[in-house]
Order: C-alpha cells, then structure tokens, then sequence
C-alpha cells in the first residue's frame, strides 16, 4: 500500500485533479463518474454496475465505519479507481489496496464533480504516482481509450453458470444477471422467493417455466444487447417479469423505447422520483448512465424529479413492470422496498 505519494486523476479535457495515493500502486483507465451517497462506499466499488468507472465520492470523508465482507454486493471490486476528499480510516485503504484498486485522497471532488456535471463523464485515468507517468503521455492514453457509449459490458460481470441464490419460499423466481448486486438477491429471498440465477444469454424458456423474472441491474450501455434484448421480447407475456436498472432498460428497448446516454448519469441515494399513479415522491437509490427516453406513453409510470426521464415501466398486457432506480437500496433510503416484496407477494406458484 502507497502513502502520501503524489498521484493524480487526469480527465480527457486535460484537466488534472491532484491527490495523495492512498492505496495501490499503477493507474486505472475508466468513466469519471460521482456519486452522492453518504455512506455505502464498499457497497459502491463492489456494485458491477460501475464497471469501467473511476468513483469520485462527494461525501466529505469516506471508510470512516470500516470495512466488513457482509457489505459485499459481488465478490470483488468492479469500480476501476476511487477518489475522495478524505480518507477515513486505514482499513479502507488497506482494503482497496489488497483487491489493486487505486485510490487518492486529498482529491478536490466538489471542483471535480462540477466539473464533471457541466462537461458530463469523461474518460479518464488515475494514476498513484506522477513519477511513472507522466501528464501528457497519460493524456494521450486517456484519448484513445473508446467512450462508454456503445459498449456492451455484462457479458464481463455475468455469470458463466447457472446457480442457486438462496431462498425456499412458495414462488420460484429466475434472476437474469447482467451484474446482479447480492443485496437484490437476499431481498428476493427474504420476501419469501427460490432464486435461481441464470447468465445474461439464457433460454427463455426456461426464464417461463419459472414463476416470475427478475431482470437485474448491470453496467454499460443496454442498446447494443442486441441479443440479450432479444431474450427480454421472447420472455414478455410469459410469465411476470420484473426489471429493475439495465433489466428496466432492455424491458424499454423490448416494447420499441428508445435509451439514450446521460450527461453525467445519476449515482446516489437521494434521487427524487414520481410516482405518476399515486403521485407520491420516492427518494430513491440510483446508480446508471443510461436511460429510457420520455414519449407519453401510458406505460410509463415513474419519472425523474432531476431530468424527467423514465424511472418506471407498467405493462399489464406483457405481465411487465420495471424501474430504474434500486429498490433493494443497497445503500439507501428504503422507501422503495415494498416493491421488490408486492412483486414476489403477486406471484402465483405452478
């Protein structure tokens, strides 16, 4: 583990954000990307959904609880490098660390987050030690790495097999896994569901033998799962399908919605959402740089408080819901918990 050494993160607009390295050595290309949740920084690194992200934490000081493998939503970390203003304990960089992560503290991430919501996310790299690379040759590096846009990334977090998550209820539900986080499993369980877990590719028949469908969260950009999509339209009308992030996404592009990259996406624990049925406000767990286009249609039941966008799916014809947002807030608010418990409440067992 490095200490004190002079590091930097180095957006592609050239702008230089420098800071103490505080973790491992080397450098990390990714997505230069913020988020605002107060706590839950190892629930962050280790959510598949911020692959290829550089994570800049806007709370003021970050691992000052510690770090504990209960807090895990995969087995490692998926976030390529981590930047915060202060660093809270040595457990925490020692953690980081030990999985090769780098990380720099004494980063200014309010000027870094302004910057990064007026400009949007941007490629990047973060480097523990300006010594061994410098400014411009890393500069050049940043330039010829591709942009999030257009890149296709679950087949990276997904699993390879078929496996068992837990649970002997009454409803047997499939989970596809473009990147499921553990804490959407251990609630599907806990409303009383046997989960099985199937890779992003999978036979939808199989999907329909099962009670109900969960389309799970997941990283990248959803419009070139040409095939994964594809899955999603073969299963519709089946059996009750639930989507929840990426899962909300391919529901959209499987029902002739279009999705679109956001300027700087929404990551956080405070992210307002309508309800447009009840016309009461979620504050809700969010974590994506996608999204479904507005269009008026009648099927979208959620919107965005921030931008308007689509935070929710009902299609009663295609026994279909979905939403954007994280309703098993893992970190976060648990206003949208009910969710994830009516849906698994409304299966019905063969």
């Amino acid at each position: 583990m490095r200490s004190g050494g002079q590091g930097y993160l180095l957006l592609e607009d050239g702008t230089v954000f420098r800071g103490r390295s505080v973790a491992a050595e080397g450098s990390a290309f990714g997505e230069a990307v913020f988020t605002t949740g107060m706590t839950g920084y190892q629930e962050t690194v280790t959510d598949p959904s911020y692959a290829e992200q550089i994570v800049c934490f806007t709370a003021p000081m970050v691992g000052n609880y510690g770090v504990d493998e209960r807090r895990l939503e995969s087995g490692a970390p998926h976030a390529r490098g981590v930047l915060m203003r202060r660093l809270g304990g040595e457990d925490w960089a020692l953690w980081l660390a030990e999985r090769g992560i780098v990380a720099l503290d004494e980063i200014d991430t309010r000027s870094l987050t302004l910057r990064v919501r007026d400009g949007g996310a941007m490629r990047s790299i973060v480097v523990a030690d300006e010594r061994r690379l410098a400014v411009p040759e890393a500069l050049e590096q940043v330039r010829a790495q591709p942009g999030m846009e257009g890149q296709a990334l679950v087949a990276q977090v997904s699993t390879a097999e078929p496996y068992t998550a837990g649970g002997s209820g009454r409803v047997r539900v499939a989970v596809v896994d473009y990147g499921v986080k553990r804490s959407i499993l251990r609630r599907l369980a806990h409303a009383g569901a046997a989960v099985t877990v199937f890779p992003h590719l999978c036979d939808p028949d199989e999907l329909a033998s099962h009670d109900g469908v969960l389309l799970s969260n997941g990283p990248g950009d959803p419009a070139p799962l040409v095939d994964e999509t594809e899955v999603v339209r073969a299963t519709l009308g089946r059996v009750p399908v639930l989507g929840i992030c990426l899962g909300h996404q391919l529901i959209g592009l499987a029902t002739e919605h279009e999705t679109t990259k956001l300027p700087f996406g929404h990551r956080g624990a405070n992210h307002p959402v309508l309800d447009k049925r009840t016309g009461r406000v979620l504050v809700t767990s969010q974590n994506h740089g996608f999204a479904v286009v507005p269009s008026e249609r009648a099927e979208e039941t959620h919107v965005s408080l921030y931008d308007g966008t689509v935070e929710g799916f009902d299609f009663p014809e295609l026994r279909a819901q979905s939403v954007q947002f994280h309703p098993e807030a893992g970190p976060g608010p648990h206003d949208a918990w009910p969710i994830l418990e009516h849906w698994v409440d409304s299966l019905e067992p063969r």
